[in-house]
């Protein structure tokens, strides 16, 4: 598949342009010096969640409802207008593990339902360094149960997921075939992180800074979570066997940020499994810049891409379903 479409612009915005670079002198620096420590987390969870509200606010007229059954958290988010039905996108948040929430995403789960019409189920995973590995995994997978559980087939559900809850996402889909239970019509992501010891991460942090953080600070929250496991563990270092029965799958990710190899690189290990996976790399440098738009004005763009995915996505599993 490749790399680009018709609606994929050639050159970024000059904001988008200018916020990288502001954002490589202020907030980088910042995340780079927050010790891993108690009070370095809880500042670097405020940060974020500042971030993500001031310049991804929640649309006006969304409806929350808190989920909270046994051990699972979450929440549903509709956007003005958009109601319960057959259908839902299930989405994981991104967080290095450990400084998001739901809450921090509602703004992008209020948009993502805007632009499908459909509602959204965000995952309150729990986050390290309180909980480890394999919690947030657990949490993920009892997420997607508990929907098929309230009645929603698998066929009707969309999972989608950034950075490190584009891990999480494809975690779920492995263990789902692994399992034999019913994978969704489709999964999206948003600037995966697949490569958790960020060694690819790395590599293109040296060609080029990115803005939101150094390298080195991704790999110490991500060390946080899997801390004590080794690197090569099958649930960790996560690897699509040729033929897995997975979904099709739309990547998105900024071509000159953090984790853009990341993405090419799950577009190659889809790519030779044989799974279906479009691959959109915007220009810019703003990781996850789909949760930002009054900083990132191509968001807009980017999330009607996604729900165009997710639309044929679940129209391909009904006529599936149905010559089946």
């Amino acid at each position: 598949m490749g790399t680009s479409g018709a609606g994929v612009p050639r050159s970024a915005s000059l904001r988008a342009q200018l916020a990288a670079v502001a954002s490589v002198a202020g907030l980088r620096q910042v995340n780079g010096l927050l010790p891993a420590n108690r009070a370095g987390i809880w500042a670097g969870r405020g940060l974020i969640a500042g971030v993500m509200a001031a310049f991804g606010p929640t649309l006006p007229g969304t409806s929350v409802v808190q989920v909270e059954v046994g051990g699972l958290r979450g929440e549903w988010v509709r956007a003005a207008g958009v109601e319960h039905g057959e259908q839902a996108i299930y989405y994981i948040h991104g967080s290095g593990y450990v400084v998001c929430s739901a809450r921090t995403h509602r703004g992008l789960a209020s948009r993502l339902s805007k632009a499908t019409g459909l509602p959204v189920f965000l995952i309150d995973y729990r986050l390290a360094p309180e909980h480890r590995f394999p919690a947030a995994a657990e949490d993920v997978a009892a997420g997607y149960r508990w929907l098929l559980e309230k009645g929603y087939r698998a066929a009707d559900l969309v999972i989608g997921g950034d950075s490190a809850g584009g891990h999480l996402a494809l975690d779920l889909l492995l263990h789902n075939d692994r399992t034999g239970i019913d994978q969704p019509a489709g999964a999206f992501m948003f600037s995966p992180l697949i490569d958790l010891t960020l060694t690819l991460a790395e590599q293109q942090d040296r060609r080029r800074p990115d803005p939101m953080a150094p390298a080195s600070a991704g790999r110490r929250l991500v060390r946080l979570y899997t801390r004590g496991q080794p690197a090569d563990s099958p649930r960790l270092r996560l690897e699509i066997p040729p033929g897995a029965a997975l979904p099709p799958l739309f990547v998105q990710a900024g071509a000159e940020e953090m984790l853009s190899d990341d993405a090419r690189r799950l577009r190659g290990m889809a790519d030779a499994a044989g799974v279906r996976c479009e691959l959109e790399l915007w220009p810019g440098r703003i990781h996850v810049f789909q949760a930002l738009p009054l900083l990132v004005p191509e968001a807009g763009p980017a999330l009607r891409r996604a729900a165009e995915f997710v639309r044929s996505a679940l129209a391909e599993a009904q006529i599936r379903e149905r010559v089946s």
